[in-house]
């Protein structure tokens, strides 16, 4: 078993509103995969890889995340959870400057992610590379359906590509944090990831990726949603290695 004295930030805060009508009565945190809440997965992930200090960000329908937890004792026996409420959104960086005693390395993730990954290799690569910010990053397949017409300046036909398909390294919205980033983040100021990671660069500081080949998605739309639950079935071992 991993011992990893770390604190892990799961922001839990937002409405779901692409999950809509799923999120209309509950959470997005509390979307069910099986029969256990996405964000029991993934604290369940975090807890197994040693990271027992975890710290919720909420905002939208708070009270129902906290019962769940209030009432597992699953939780209460294998780590710490607390929680920090928001009252207004803060964003997805800003919402940083309101958790107490984030002197040490951290790690931050959202919290609507199916992945199988291995929390310990990611969290050495950051130690390894010395950046201030570590991103875990996937590659994603982007299609155009429609035939892409590449012309010149008079728009004379210079060649035609049916369905072309690309592949870029994206987010995967799992991120390992140096204290020191904090000084970038203002409290009280609403400020999201990206803008974030634009004025660390333009700061000269070292951000640096981690190439991810561990299953991963993001089920904040509904047709990823009901991906990730069948996905789920066939791969549970992978996202429950504990169990």
């Amino acid at each position: 078993m991993w011992v990893i004295k770390m604190k892990a930030i799961i922001l839990a805060g937002g409405k779901g509103t692409r999950l809509a009508p799923y999120t209309t009565v509950f959470p997005k945190p509390l979307v069910p995969l099986g029969n256990l809440p996405i964000i029991d997965i993934i604290i369940r992930q975090l807890m197994y890889y040693g990271l027992n200090d975890i710290v919720l960000t909420l905002g939208y329908l708070a009270e129902l995340i906290q019962a769940y937890f209030s009432t597992n004792t699953f939780f209460s026996h294998s780590g710490k959870i607390t929680y920090i409420r928001e009252h207004k959104p803060t964003g997805t960086a800003g919402s940083l400057s309101m958790v107490p005693d984030l002197n040490d390395t951290f790690l931050v993730m959202n919290g609507d992610i199916l992945t199988s990954l291995d929390y310990s290799k990611l969290i050495d690569y950051h130690n390894e590379k010395g950046g201030i910010l570590t991103i875990a990053m996937h590659m994603k397949k982007v299609q155009i359906d429609l035939g892409v017409m590449e012309v010149d300046k008079e728009n004379v036909l210079q060649g035609y590509i049916e369905k072309p398909e690309k592949i870029y390294p994206v987010s995967m919205g799992i991120y390992v944090y140096e204290p020191s980033v904090l000084k970038y983040i203002e409290p009280n100021k609403y400020l999201d990831f990206p803008n974030l990671v634009i004025n660390l660069l333009k700061n000269g500081e070292k951000v640096v990726g981690y190439h991810c080949n561990d299953f991963w998605m993001d089920i904040g739309q509904r047709e990823d949603y009901i991906k990730a639950q069948e996905k789920f079935e066939i791969m549970k071992n992978k996202f429950l290695p504990g169990d």
